[in-house]
């Protein structure tokens, strides 16, 4: 990459470093996880109520009596509920734990007259009224669909703890009752009726309280989320789009990724001077950018300081997807952060590509069977199509898709034959059938975005699963072989995920180490397709140019790794919309121009 990225002061690189983990609402939040158990062990357990250890959980309500019992889990399960928020900054958890700690208290002392339990709350109620600034946090982008979550999640822990409820109470249960009775008198007990199951004393009041208090906060919560104003997922405007592309026509030669920022389900910030930008999205907390940022080298480190001001606003964990070496160094130079070697993009150089040789001799020979079973290739740009064209290409990828959640997010466009995309390659393969099926002679599709005015970089393969194998490696060797002819000089393929130590690992010589890690790459390559697109991009003789994550600390890794899998579509936590609706919903799209079509998983 040409060019270099200037210098920044000693204050600036301190200033982008971004959200560090503080110290104060850290540990204000493991206290309140802490005392949000100690209060629930409190409500639950008799035995624990009469222990020494009830003078610690006292922060919260806690007494002998029904009502105090139930206060005592009622605050224990909110503080539980409030603590990650706390650990986050997020200034409405903070206001929640301000109100909650001093009406706690009053009702500790109103009921029990108990100081110590007021001095408890007062001692964590201090340091949240001391370090206000600490929690200002903004929410995250959220939809109703937390409701249903809450509801599901909610219901279940209340019917585990529910039980346990029910059951620490032997010496005092009249009768011996099945465990169907004891469930049947949970969900009764949660919906404020009496159940079957019958107390001697005041116990059946305190087993009550507890249940209906259970079911109250599991009611008050899920309608607090139903009903609070959506904040929608971040969505590119025409605007902002259209900036990214005279950003793109000036300097999106500089990555292979670059196109990829025009996905119409990503956020972007630029840079002070509009030079430069950094797009990205929000899962599960995790603020993802992919690729490098876009535009002007000498503007990134203005675009990444938005980033990382967006990010500690909002208490995101910041991470960047599938940088080059070259983005790697600017974030890290100007964030602080680290950056961890990911896995290799194929390049190939189309002036040194050649069918000729003993290297390519499969490829070579899989080319000419196909060719010889009346298997014809195209290769075409995107504007010159026509819209019934494009309109069947689109509802065979999304029939042809291999699942039915829609993958991709880095290495993937989401969107076939826009017209604002005219640019874009994509290379067709087709036979003539005695009996035509739905799309013609159609029989397998890959589609490019453009790399520059010289590149183009894969985004989406699909193939009719009736057609012969090898429709992917016909469909490259054509578009390599086509590509002079529209100026094309290099094509990315796929990107291989760990490649280097699946090669390194293969090697004689290889140490233990090494072979038991690329053993459970092989072994996890049955879900995630790591070797087998390391040795398809193989085929082709590329070149290989490495990508790189780059997160704050490495505790963050498996919370990025998991929002990365959610951004790509390999975990899918809503609820997924059946395939015949899609399939409808496409076909009132059929005469739109600016229909979009399903997208598909460029990394593994």
């Amino acid at each position: 990459m040409s060019g270099e990225v200037p210098g920044r002061s000693s204050r600036a690189r301190r200033i982008l470093r971004g959200p560090r983990p503080e110290a104060v609402p850290a540990l204000v939040g493991r206290a309140a996880a802490v005392v949000g158990l100690l209060d629930i062990a409190a409500g639950v357990f008799p035995r624990f109520r009469h222990s020494r250890m009830h003078a610690i959980a006292e922060v919260l309500p806690g007494s002998f009596g029904p009502f105090a019992a139930a206060l005592s889990l009622s605050a224990g399960v909110l503080l539980l509920l409030l603590a990650h928020g706390l650990k986050r900054r997020k200034r409405r958890a903070w206001r929640a734990a301000v109100v909650l700690l001093p009406a706690g208290a009053a009702a500790q002392f109103a009921y029990r007259h108990s100081v110590l339990g007021v001095l408890i709350a007062v001692a964590l109620l201090i340091p949240l009224l001391r370090h206000r600034t600490e929690f200002a946090a903004l929410p995250d982008p959220r939809s109703r669909w937390r409701a249903l979550a809450n509801f599901v999640l909610m219901s279940a822990g209340s019917l585990g703890l529910g039980l346990v409820i029910v059951n620490v109470h032997p010496n005092r249960t009249v009768g011996d009752p099945s465990l169907a009775d004891r469930l049947t008198h949970v969900v009764y007990g949660l919906f404020g009726f009496e159940g079957p199951v019958d107390y001697q004393g005041n116990t059946s009041w305190t087993v009550a309280f507890s249940l209906g208090a259970l079911g109250w906060i599991t009611a008050v919560t899920t309608i607090y989320l139903a009903f609070r104003p959506e904040h929608p997922a971040a969505r590119l405007t025409e605007e902002d789009e259209s900036r990214l592309r005279a950003l793109l026509a000036r300097h999106g030669a500089r990555d292979s990724l670059g196109h990829f920022a025009l996905r119409r389900d990503k956020a972007v910030v630029f840079s002070p001077s509009g030079k430069a930008a950094v797009t990205y999205r929000v899962v599960s907390g995790v603020m993802l950018a992919s690729g490098d940022p876009i535009g002007d080298v000498e503007a990134w480190p203005g675009a990444i300081e938005r980033f990382m001001d967006e990010a500690k606003a909002h208490s995101w964990t910041p991470a960047v997807m599938g940088c080059s070496e070259t983005g790697g160094e600017v974030w890290t130079r100007e964030t602080g952060l680290d950056a961890l070697e990911l896995g290799d993009e194929a390049v190939v150089d189309v002036a040194d590509f050649s069918l000729a040789g003993r290297a390519m001799r499969n490829v070579r020979q899989m080319v000419k069977r196909i060719e010889r079973a009346g298997y014809e290739t195209r290769v075409r740009r995107i504007r010159d199509l026509g819209e019934p064209e494009l309109w069947r290409i689109r509802r065979a990828a999304e029939d042809w898709r291999g699942t039915d959640t829609e993958r991709g997010f880095s290495m993937a466009l989401g969107r076939i034959g826009d017209p604002a995309d005219a640019d874009c390659l994509i290379a067709t393969a087709h036979k003539q059938d005695d009996e035509p099926g739905e799309y013609g002679d159609l029989k397998a599709i890959l589609h490019f975005v453009p790399w520059g005015a010289d590149g183009a970089s894969l985004d989406l393969m699909r193939r009719d699963r009736s057609a012969d194998p090898g429709m992917n490696e016909l469909l490259i060797v054509a578009a390599l072989q086509a590509a002079p002819r529209f100026g094309i000089t290099r094509i990315s393929l796929n990107f291989a995920m760990f490649r280097s130590a699946l090669a390194r690992g293969e090697k004689i010589g290889a140490g233990p180490v090494l072979r038991a890690w690329r053993g459970l790459l092989v072994f996890l390559s049955r879900w995630f397709q790591i070797e087998s697109l390391y040795k398809f991009n193989a085929k082709f003789q590329p070149r290989w140019e490495p990508r790189f994550v780059v997160y704050r600390a490495s505790a963050d890794l498996p919370r990025i790794g998991f929002a990365a899998m959610q951004a790509e579509g390999f975990v899918d936590l809503a609820l997924p919309i059946p395939r015949f609706l899609r399939r409808r919903r496409a076909a009132a799209e059929r005469p739109c121009a600016h229909a979009v079509a399903e997208r598909d998983v460029r990394a593994a």
